[in-house]
């Protein structure tokens, strides 16, 4: 996918197209991942969908839920989402910064060859 170390430093317009694809992945991860949240607490805590999507929102992005949960299986469903979405949200941003890495990284390997 990215260029090997003894190749010359991809382009800016292929850097960015790279960097626009990696964002579209990381997006697709996010929303997914909101997707069974709020599926979640619709089904398990039978939360509105609009209270579904705060909660998951909530908890996706490391801030806790806003809602007390009632039942057991909501619960466990939320202990089980908050761990899932804190390996999902560095594995987006990771995504996302991989092509700025690399090129970095590759950019003062080629500096030191020359």
């Amino acid at each position: 996918m990215y260029e090997h170390q003894k190749q010359p430093l991809a382009s800016r317009r292929k850097f960015l197209k790279r960097l626009a694809l990696n964002a579209v992945i990381g997006a697709a991860i996010l929303f997914v991942s909101l997707g069974i949240g709020i599926l979640g607490y619709h089904f398990l805590e039978g939360l509105s969908w609009l209270d579904s999507l705060l909660n998951a929102s909530m908890i996706l992005g490391g801030m806790g839920p806003v809602d007390r949960l009632q039942t057991p299986a909501g619960k466990i469903f939320a202990s089980f989402y908050a761990l899932y979405s804190g390996v999902v949200l560095l594995a987006s941003v990771g995504v996302l910064a991989a092509p700025i890495f690399h090129r970095f990284l590759h950019h003062f390997h080629l500096a030191d060859e020359k």
